[in-house]
């Protein structure tokens, strides 16, 4: 499976993408005011709120005045990373989700993680141990050549560079108060019931072609080895949704 190259977005160009089912499809999981509220208003802050950070920039380069350059680098890092954060979560669920994961998910999982059971449990706890607002993320680091579960603080903060998220729970107090009010744990056992494991198959297929190199040694990993990348078996072509680099 082959990835097209992702569009160009230009400074301030960003939009809120259309949820990919309708606001009850995912009841009685998720209602539909709990996804009219979440798409409609808090992902569009975020959208908003990057294409304003974008501009502004584009208006310190013009201009030359770079004082609030602070101010607006956390204001991209911010609200860019809950746009795209979201822009997954959508695609990560399906009315039709739920059950287990494809084969090359579950191999990736079983060859870490020792068992789907252990990431299970390693998953939950992640989203339910994070300290405030943030998500539970099942990320491809090229790195390594392997998946990772990471827990995010608000949208940026306590991850690492270079992943390539396939699996994203959010876990603000916005994405289940009205279902749930503080029982988390509810929400995020709910939330399996509805995980598009078809979506995270194709993305993870998708980045396991990804190369992000360590080293500027050409054909070596981080440890002066072969480097690794996708695995040869891109012959099952994923139907569903727009590919990775999309969103």
């Amino acid at each position: 499976m082959q990835a097209p190259p992702p569009p160009v977005v230009p400074p301030g160009g960003h939009q809120l993408p259309p949820l990919p089912y309708p606001y009850d499809a995912l009841e009685p999981y998720i209602s539909a005011a709990t996804l009219r509220i979440h798409h409609d208003r808090h992902h569009l802050a975020y959208v908003e709120g990057l294409n304003k950070a974008e501009l502004a920039l584009v208006e310190a380069r013009r201009s030359g005045d770079f004082s609030l350059v602070r101010y607006w680098e956390r204001e991209l890092a911010f609200n860019g990373s809950g746009h795209i954060l979201h822009s997954i979560y959508w695609t990560n669920m399906s009315p039709a989700g739920g059950g287990m994961p494809g084969r090359v998910v579950q191999e990736q999982i079983n060859f870490y993680f020792g068992s789907y059971q252990a990431f299970h449990q390693q998953f939950a706890r992640a989203a339910q141990d994070v300290e405030g607002s943030g998500w539970a993320l099942l990320v491809w680091q090229p790195q390594w050549g392997r998946l990772e579960v990471l827990a995010a603080e608000r949208h940026e903060n306590l991850t690492q560079w270079g992943v390539i998220p396939v699996l994203v729970l959010d876990v603000w107090e916005h994405a289940y108060y009205i279902d749930y009010q503080n029982k988390r744990g509810e929400y995020i056992n709910a939330w399996w019931h509805v995980v598009n494991w078809r979506d995270v198959e194709r993305r993870l297929r998708l980045a396991m072609q990804a190369e992000v190199p360590m080293t500027g040694a050409e054909g070596t990993g981080p440890t002066g080895g072969a480097a690794t990348g996708g695995t040869g078996n891109e012959e099952s072509q994923i139907e569903g949704g727009p590919p990775f680099p999309n969103l």
